[in-house]
């Protein structure tokens, strides 16, 4: 989803320059000078991975750019960042498209790997554990530790971890890349009472996290889980059975995927905020 933002009178609000379709398929933007007159146009969002979005906000940031403003990026969830290896090398691939926009700024939450954002110009990325902190609020102090689900979640999950002032435990598993199924779930022994916070950036039909459970023996009582983009594609809705709260933010348009209720934190404000 593409959404545009400007400021009008020293008041943020959404861009008067709108998206439209030509009956031919091609994506543009209605402009009047009447019409968005006094509007100066800031940034955008965009959710999900509809090629057609990054195609309105390249169209809308050139609206932008001849009428003489600077654009930040608003792209919270990066596509192509879990194919950041083989061929196609769809992460390539992707931050060509986000390239393509010609944005002043791209800003990002929580990229899968270094891979991708390595290859976006003009890139800064919002660390997980700032909004975490900042989204559980009000509920942090039921947690005694942070489990970190597999070895690629280790950084993401140390830090929040340390900058949650709680200890982290360690859990593995195996993945048969040529079938992608997974097994041998192990986890570290974890605190008899109290609750834990599962921690990773992405969940797409949640085997790993149903699998973690599983191999902790623990239930929702003891369980949440935080990812900060929520495909919850496929069985992700079974993650109820194991987890008592399960947190995202609105990156993906999965994330509102009703068998799972996940609660959703607005992604845009960290996104826009400057530490």
């Amino acid at each position: 989803m593409f959404t545009a933002y400007a400021t009008t009178a020293g008041q943020a609000g959404p861009s008067l320059a709108a998206p439209m379709t030509f009956p031919a398929g091609e994506r543009h933007i209605v402009t009047d000078p009447a019409f968005d007159a006094g509007q100066t146009p800031t940034h955008f969002l965009v959710t999900g991975t509809d090629a057609n979005d990054y195609v309105t906000a390249a169209m809308w940031t050139d609206y932008a750019h001849q009428a003489g403003a600077k654009i930040t990026a608003l792209i919270p969830y990066l596509p192509g960042a879990r194919q950041d290896r083989g061929n196609p090398f769809g992460a390539a691939v992707y931050a060509n498209l986000i390239n393509g926009i010609g944005a002043d700024e791209v800003v990002c939450l929580d990229p899968h790997s270094p891979v991708m954002p390595d290859l976006i110009a003009n890139l800064r990325v919002v660390e997980p554990h700032t909004v975490i902190a900042t989204a559980l609020a009000p509920t942090l102090h039921q947690y005694v530790g942070i489990i970190c689900p597999d070895a690629g979640a280790r950084t993401r999950s140390e830090k929040t971890a340390a900058h949650l002032g709680l200890p982290v435990f360690h859990a593995t598993k195996r993945r048969d890349f040529a079938t992608g199924k997974l097994s041998g779930f192990e986890c570290e022994a974890l605190p008899e009472a109290g609750k834990l916070l599962v921690v990773d950036d992405i969940c797409d039909g949640g085997g790993t996290f149903r699998g973690l459970a599983a191999a902790t023996g623990l239930g929702p009582d003891r369980l949440d889980l935080w990812v900060s983009h929520g495909v919850f594609s496929g069985a992700a809705p079974a993650l109820r059975e194991h987890y008592g709260a399960i947190h995202t933010t609105d990156s993906h348009p999965g994330a509102t995927n009703p068998g799972v209720a996940a609660t959703i934190h607005p992604a845009m404000p960290h996104l826009l905020e400057r530490n």
